[in-house]
């Protein structure tokens, strides 16, 4: 179960119950008790009454004051709270919302013939897909002499996700020529971008930070560094073959693997002495995949065929958010029922599922998509 799952099935909390027509009635009840001790006189507010219109207005006022008061203390929840608040809660147990990253990726320059002397890449030299993404060399390298080529980590000029999915040998256009350089190309997927952490996940790192405090090498704690490590990062498993060994496997946004250089990045970070303990040895890689294919023909209602169109579009998008929701959390079975479900909830009268079938994935496992092959069967009568 993920932490906010945990969060949410958390009791409702109300600080303030009043409604409005109870807190109305409650004023007026009041207004007559007052009215008829000073006077001696039993009165009855009516609805179209002036004063009844009047203390109504107060109502409004008060309740609207109610209600800043009831979120006011809700902010204090870490269920409930949100944006710069959700912050300040993150800041008491020394959690502090992970800022945008740029994504990162091998880049090789090859010369067009060996040289006898070093030829450098300036640190801050661009490349590019040919598109509006630049990426630029993050330290200074040379071709040594002799050499042919030289490999160097490239960072996307541009925080955020856009740097991110750029296939091996996609990234080829040198923006800042340098002498005797004849081409180069990204040797890896460009990976690790990120956007501002959002609300959830910031969440979920407070809630997990008390296993942090332990100093024994808990599970929860090894998942909370691993996070913290890169926000990238959404789903973690730890598990152990034998004492004082322990695996842990991870995967990025919308369920893709790490690379080696990102593994290598959070492999490094959790084994300082300030995280892990003196007897673990910590192995870090990516989880082991498990490959499925979709095969699939769905059925729509007759009479739904004047929006067939867009249903059409509908469970194509159905499909698509279930490959990444069956790729999200290492481990998650392989389950032909959700993307039956998925579709049917989409506008499809009925789908008739080929394959996948049901398939159990261990905990360092991941589901992985083969070929996706959806096929619309036609208009059928209820």
């Amino acid at each position: 179960m993920s932490m906010i799952e945990d969060l949410e099935n958390l009791p409702d909390i109300d600080f303030v119950e009043k409604d409005v027509d109870t807190l109305l009635e409650a004023m007026v009840t009041e207004y007559e008790s007052a009215y008829e001790e000073s006077t001696g006189e039993s009165k009855t507010l009516a609805d179209g009454d002036p004063v009844r219109i009047w203390i109504y207005s107060q109502a409004l006022r008060i309740y609207a004051a109610y209600q800043l008061i009831d979120q006011a203390a809700k902010y204090n929840l870490l269920r409930y709270s949100s944006g710069d608040y959700l912050e300040n809660l993150g800041a008491r147990v020394g959690v502090n919302r992970a800022e945008a990253t740029a994504a990162t990726t091998t880049q090789r320059f090859t010369l067009s013939a060996a040289q006898e002397s070093a030829v450098a890449i300036a640190s801050g030299t661009q490349v590019s897909a040919g598109g509006s993404i630049y990426f630029a060399t993050t330290e200074y390298a040379e071709v040594v002499a002799g050499d042919t080529y030289v490999d160097v980590t490239v960072e996307c000029t541009e925080t955020g996700t856009d740097g991110n999915g750029y296939l091996a040998g996609q990234i080829t256009t040198l923006v800042d020529p340098i002498q005797y350089v004849s081409s180069t190309t990204n040797t890896s997927t460009s990976q690790g971008g990120t956007d501002e952490e959002d609300d959830d996940t910031l969440k979920g790192r407070i809630f997990q930070k008390p296993e942090s405090f332990s100093v024994a090498g808990p599970v929860g704690a090894y998942e909370y560094f691993t996070k913290e490590c890169n926000s990238s990062i959404i789903d973690v498993s730890v598990t152990s073959a034998s004492p004082g060994e322990v695996d842990v496997c991870f995967i990025l946004t919308d369920g893709e693997l790490p690379d080696s250089t990102l593994i290598s990045e959070v492999e490094e970070y959790l084994s300082d002495d300030s995280r892990r303990p003196l007897t673990d040895n910590v192995t870090v890689s990516a989880p082991e995949t498990v490959s499925y294919d979709i095969e699939a023909t769905y059925y729509i209602k007759s009479s739904d065929k004047t929006s067939a169109s867009t249903i059409q579009t509908a469970v194509t998008s159905a499909v698509d958010d279930y490959v990444i929701w069956q790729k999200s959390i290492i481990g998650r079975d392989i389950n032909p029922s959700q993307l039956i479900s998925d579709i049917i909830g989409a506008g499809a009268k009925r789908v008739v599922i080929t394959s996948p079938e049901y398939t159990e994935v261990s905990d360092t496992q991941v589901a992985l998509e083969g070929t996706v092959n959806l096929t619309y069967g036609g208009l059928e009568d209820e």
